[in-house]
């Protein structure tokens, strides 16, 4: 199977400007590409770590990649999927954020003796002179055609600022600086810079009258179309302060039974042979397909050692035979029972897990109560005495908090 069939094979490709040149370029190693990092945050998160992926799977394959640090682009913001405008960030904290990405790249993309590079475009970027650039690049933009991009269309109706409406031209101009300075023929990003990306080849073909190529990967979405990383308490980080390796092995081994499998040919370098006979599996063995989702991904982001340590940990907490020995511990008597049972609101009172009943009522509600790694939704939901007896069981509300409950 060559390059870009895996590539196909694997859900990765979602558009291209020129299938052809690029399945060429890339299963022969003759890529130069780029994908561009705005550094909006101090850490990158899963979304990044989807390009991130890519970037490596093209690198093994003998192509060069470019990881576009956008210090300059990171002062205006990208439009792009966003209801409202971008907070504006210090020229300091941009720098810090970037500083913060570095380290986290070299995690994946081997940088040394120049098989990939790292460049911030705050280096042409900063240094433009307004009405130069206005000569040299607004002349070969059309309005009319801008706004119908959907990164334009989608916040036309609240409001889009002129701030904002450049975001395009400063990007397509890295584009163009990139293919002079490094001969970078190709751009990879996520599907929605499409328009964005072609501003950037068509740009490169009316000044240098060249071709340079487009591919967008497809975005991380869960089986109901909404972006994966996200949880309640905010976006999954790679930074082991901000997403310990523990929640983020967690993660991984809770996302839904659709999207596994999915997630595993996309974020995984497991053979897709591998994936195919694990498609097949049903009911729980997708639980165990989930465990290699949650330790692949741990693995590579946090290293062999933390993998192993949060899956034994997750292990403990689904009480699947694993030591329990110092989880918390809640001991129930006989005056805790009516009629032999508990029910599952005052049992996450008794252990602590919420304040009050009406939080108790809410967690359940929300999806975020299990017993034994299995999923309680129903308030009314009564625990049997005899279910805890002996080894008890592991009750559990979100990600970090958890109890082993047992009766007398």
């Amino acid at each position: 199977m060559t390059v870009w069939e895996e590539l196909k094979a694997r859900g990765l490709i979602a558009q291209v400007t020129d299938e052809e040149e690029i399945k060429e370029m890339v299963n022969n190693g003759k890529a130069t590409f780029y994908i561009g990092f705005d550094p909006t945050a101090d850490s990158l998160h899963v979304g990044h770590f989807m390009a991130l992926c890519l970037m490596k799977r093209l690198q093994m394959a003998g192509n060069k990649p470019i990881a576009l640090l956008g210090g300059g682009t990171g002062m205006i913001g990208d439009p792009s999927g966003k209801t409202d405008m971008r907070q504006m960030l210090t020229p300091e904290t941009i720098q810090h954020n970037i500083d913060c990405f570095k380290k986290q790249m070299e995690r994946f993309i081997d940088f040394s003796d120049g098989k990939a590079l790292m460049v911030n475009n705050a280096d042409w970027l900063m240094n433009l002179n307004y009405v130069e650039l206005l000569r040299e690049v607004g002349a070969h933009f059309s309005v009319n055609r801008m706004l119908t991009a959907e990164c334009y269309k989608q916040r036309m109706e609240r409001g889009l600022t002129f701030l904002e409406f450049n975001y395009m031209i400063m990007q397509s101009y890295d584009f163009y600086m990139l293919y002079q300075k490094y001969g970078c023929n190709m751009q990879f990003g996520g599907d929605d810079q499409w328009s964005n990306m072609l501003g950037g080849t068509e740009l490169i073909r009316r000044k240098l009258g060249k071709d340079a190529y487009a591919m967008t990967i497809t975005l991380l979405l869960n089986s109901e179309g909404k972006k994966m990383g996200k949880t309640q308490s905010g976006a999954v980080w790679l930074d082991p302060n901000k997403t310990s390796p523990f929640d983020f092995y967690q993660y991984w081994r809770n996302v839904d039974d659709a999207d596994v499998i999915k997630c595993l040919r996309l974020l995984t370098f497991l053979p897709l042979e591998e994936i195919d006979e694990m498609a097949k599996w049903e009911g729980s063995e997708l639980n165990k397909a989930k465990e290699i989702l949650a330790y692949e991904l741990t693995n590579l982001v946090h290293g062999e050692e933390e993998a192993k340590k949060a899956q034994e940990g997750a292990r403990a907490l689904f009480a699947g035979g694993a030591n329990t020995a110092n989880m918390p511990k809640t001991e129930l008597g006989e005056d805790d029972f009516t009629d032999g049972s508990i029910d599952l609101i005052s049992l996450l009172v008794k252990t602590e897990l919420v304040p009050t009943r009406s939080e108790g009522r809410r967690a359940i509600e929300q999806g975020g109560v299990s017993i034994d790694g299995e999923k309680i939704m129903d308030i009314k939901y009564q625990v049997a005495k005899e279910t805890l007896e002996g080894e008890g069981i592991v009750l559990k509300r979100g990600k970090k908090k958890f109890n082993k409950v047992y009766a007398k």
